[in-house]
């Protein structure tokens, strides 16, 4: 990929080459994805069902009633990815429940991604604001600094929002692994008492 293709992305989730991820763009329960130059490429949304559990979740503040289901959609409003949180491991699915695989705490500031059992990659947190994701080898693929500078940064439209660079082109199923873990679990994890 030359660095101007790597500019110019695909616009879509899965070939941009930055994602801006707003928590804190307007939705009750979900946050929305640009690109680099604020054009829309999906949102987030919780997708748990329970009425109740959503209501616990705002008085209590609670990770025991965190949504146990993340949608992650295209900028048509497809479902494109689920991600399902059980305490400290998600599953990964398509949007018809064909799983993709899993990502598993190994570790206070560490996740490893597998598909049937073979580990893919692995997410690393920094400091807990800023994370890097690795593929098998241990070359990073992905990460989210805690500050950008330049043209990028100007993206950045509200304390809220974080950016997410992807290195390199990937092919599924690490892609979806890697997206699913760049959009979904700071808001899957950020009641986990362990995290």
């Amino acid at each position: 990929m030359t660095s101007g293709s790597r500019h110019a992305g695909g616009g879509t989730l899965f070939t941009e080459p930055y994602l801006v991820v707003g928590h804190r763009a307007g939705m009750a329960d979900g946050f929305a994805v640009r690109d680099q130059y604020g054009r829309p490429l999906g949102v987030v949304v919780a997708a748990d069902r329970s009425a109740v559990r959503k209501a616990m979740r705002m008085l209590t503040n609670s990770g025991r009633f965190r949504p146990n289901c993340f949608e992650v959609r295209d900028s048509g409003g497809s479902v494109v990815l689920k991600v399902w949180a059980y305490d400290s491991r998600f599953l990964v699915t398509r949007a018809d429940g064909t799983p993709i695989g899993e990502i598993t705490r190994s570790g206070r500031d560490r996740f490893t991604f597998s598909v049937q059992g073979r580990d893919v990659g692995a997410l690393e947190t920094r400091d807990g604001c800023d994370f890097a994701i690795t593929d098998v080898a241990g070359t990073e693929v992905a990460r989210a600094p805690e500050r950008f500078d330049g043209a990028v940064a100007e993206a950045v439209t509200s304390a809220g929002d974080r950016i997410v660079e992807m290195l390199t082109q990937l092919t599924d199923p690490l892609a979806s692994l890697v997206i699913a873990a760049a959009l979904t679990m700071n808001a899957a994890l950020r009641h986990d008492p362990a995290g």
